[in-house]
């Protein structure tokens, strides 16, 4: 999916539409690293977050499941900067639990391809209610973004939250206090 050769030539083009000589020394090698580290940074793009959320265990617990403090890096479709931050998903299981890593693996696959945090946070809450059936899943996302922080308003560390409820957190108040309150614990 992704072309090498394009972005080869896209960024060869932008040096020199940036006033640089792409084949001085530190530069002829810039393309080919820039157009590797693109095929990694949206490797998402040809993902599906359902291969990682299939792999399920039955439970009798139908209690809160909580995977917080989950980094992650993706890029903004706008400025194609980076935004960075953490994500916390919340789940309440009908039965059925994910590997915790699994989870993880959802948040990768969507935030590396070109995104916006609010999408991305309702893709993550979205992939996982379709995945795994639960009464209801929260996912919140926190990050900086360098297109806010570099550029334009200049304001580092300003941070931006996004919220994502569905079923039983987006009906139940204590439930959305319930996760808020497990996030501030050690």
């Amino acid at each position: 999916m992704i072309d090498q050769e394009k972005i080869k030539e896209a960024v060869t083009l932008l040096l020199e539409g940036i006033g640089e000589d792409p084949g001085r020394e530190g530069l002829k090698d810039t393309p080919d690293r820039i157009a590797r580290m693109y095929t990694e940074l949206f490797a998402g793009m040809g993902q599906n977050a359902g291969e990682h959320l299939g792999k399920v265990f039955q439970v009798e617990n139908g209690g809160i499941v909580l995977e917080k403090d989950i980094v992650f890096y993706s890029m903004c479709e706008h400025h194609m900067l980076p935004f960075y931050g953490k994500v916390h998903v919340a789940y309440i299981p009908e039965g059925r639990v994910v590997g915790l890593s699994k989870l993880a693996r959802t948040v990768e696959v969507y935030a590396r391809r070109l995104q916006i945090q609010e999408r991305m946070t309702g893709q993550i809450a979205d992939a996982v209610m379709k995945e795994l059936s639960p009464r209801g899943v929260m996912v919140v996302v926190e990050a900086e973004h360098m297109c806010m922080t570099m550029r334009g308003i200049k304001k580092p560390g300003s941070q931006t939250v996004s919220i994502a409820t569905r079923g039983a957190f987006e009906e139940d108040a204590r439930l959305q206090d319930q996760f808020f309150r497990l996030l501030g614990e050690a």
